[in-house]
């Protein structure tokens, strides 16, 4: 017998010992390497000594018939011999396997501390940076949040980050969290909802024999941490007594070093009934905004979506949903979900037609007119339409005339030409009001916001 040979007879006769030999002697079974086939005298080799003696005495005459059976040979015999080489080898081999299995013990351990420390600080594990999709609308925001978890209140405290609603905010606080723990596990962190402050708060603050002992466990929850996430903020408007805990929380943390993430709606001087000293504390650091995903943005969501749950869908399907949901993250998302479960439901492929049957998005679509436009933009600027539309030179109609022109341009498919001529101005005017709205869109957020809200009351009209 050649090598090659050899190794496969050996391999059949160590199926045919495994299948009829106690389940206590396979480990011996398997450590067994073959050596030789001469005259019916199959020679293994084994690093265990006593394995040699233990197979001989005990199972040598089975293991004897089983190579018999197979070689067909009646007079063929197993020859076990002790080898220090493969001794060596086997201690080798066994050191390895018990390295990785303190490794994976170790690995499993420390995942299962971070799941409880993630618990424990109120973190969705949903909400890590892998898991954000970057865009132009986010990546100021995301850049500020990954520099905060790297380096906690060293650069940016407290980090203000403000957006309307279902754009990422609670996501990117979390990730902050997530990265925080997984990094550096000796910081605490705390993820709290505001409302959740304020309740805690009350409860706590309720003149009781242990009030006091209540209010100080209060006070230490907290401020007893290195990262306090504080979410949607401007739910705290108009609570006096709780505006005054949180500005001493606020202090207290701020004064030990410690990292401060809070997330709103709006600016803290858009907050109504802030006190000007909670708001100057907001403001004190980095403020961040968070605006709706272009369609680029949109579209890598839902991809990201589908790829990580194993969804496979048509790109037809994807771009039309990425197209008709604009508003938000959290509404584009519903609206994959849906058709997903439709199709999951009723056992049919993701397609374009699928999509525009469940979501309709074309039959609820309305046509915009300039008329519309001019119509929302003049009571968002409190000003007359027919100072838009005529010679009027002050400052905020000029203002409102400008935007009214680039929305028109944005929303519609008309010319310059036709914007120009409902404006009663030249399609060079007109075409020049669009550029300078458009470059100041970039710079100034009050008109971008303005643009922005705008579009969005015309989608409910």
């Amino acid at each position: 017998m050649n090598n090659i040979e050899l190794n496969r007879f050996w391999e059949k006769v160590k199926e045919e010992l495994i299948g009829n030999l106690p389940e206590s002697v396979h480990p011996w079974v398997y450590s067994l390497e073959v050596s030789g086939y001469d005259k019916g005298v199959l020679t293994v080799v084994t690093g265990q000594t006593m394995a040699k003696e233990w197979l001989r005495k005990n199972h040598g005459e089975q293991m004897n018939n089983i190579l018999q059976t197979i070689s067909k040979n009646k007079d063929a015999r197993i020859h076990i011999i002790y080898d220090e080489n493969a001794a060596i080898k086997i201690k080798k081999e066994v050191a390895k396997i018990h390295k990785k299995e303190a490794e994976a013990q170790l690995k499993e351990q420390a995942m299962e501390n971070l799941s409880c420390m993630q618990s424990s600080a109120n973190l969705n594990l949903k909400y890590k940076f892998e898991n954000f999709v970057i865009g132009e609308n986010n990546k100021f925001a995301h850049d500020a949040a990954l520099a905060v978890a790297k380096q906690p209140a060293t650069k940016f405290n407290p980090l203000f980050i403000y957006g309307n609603s279902g754009l990422g905010k609670t996501h990117l606080m979390q990730a902050i969290g997530h990265y925080t723990l997984f990094n550096n596990s000796k910081l605490k962190v705390k993820y709290t909802k505001t409302d959740d402050y304020i309740s805690d708060f009350i409860s706590n603050s309720r003149k009781t024999n242990d009030s006091i002992e209540n209010m100080s466990k209060f006070n230490k929850k907290y401020t007893n941490i290195d990262i306090i996430l504080i979410d949607d903020i401007q739910l705290i408007e108009s609570k006096e007594k709780t505006m005054k805990r949180m500005q001493q929380t606020f202090d207290t943390l701020y004064e030990k070093g410690k990292q401060i993430v809070i997330t709103s709606d709006r600016l803290p001087e858009e907050i109504p009934k802030i006190t000007d000293a909670l708001a100057s504390r907001f403001k004190r650091g980095l403020m961040v905004e968070i605006t709706p995903p272009d369609f680029k943005t949109r579209l890598e969501i839902i991809k990201k979506l589908a790829g990580n749950n194993d969804i496979k869908a048509e790109i037809e399907a994807l771009e039309y949903i990425a197209k008709h949901f604009t508003n938000n993250v959290r509404e584009l998302e519903g609206a994959f979900t849906k058709v997903c479960a439709y199709a999951e439901f009723n056992n049919k492929p993701i397609t374009l037609e699928l999509a525009k049957y469940i979501l309709k998005c074309d039959e609820n679509e309305k046509q915009i007119t300039f008329e519309n436009i001019t119509d929302v933009t003049s009571k968002y600027y409190d000003v007359d339409i027919k100072d838009i539309l005529g010679t009027a030179r002050s400052q905020k109609i000029a203002l409102a005339r400008q935007i009214s022109i680039y929305i028109c341009r944005e929303l519609t498919n008309q010319s310059f030409e036709a914007i120009g001529e409902y404006f009663n101005r030249k399609h060079t005017t007109t075409m020049y009001a669009y550029e300078q709205t458009k470059n100041k869109i970039d710079i100034k957020k009050d008109i971008a916001s303005a643009v922005r809200e705008i579009k969005q009351a015309l989608k409910v009209l």
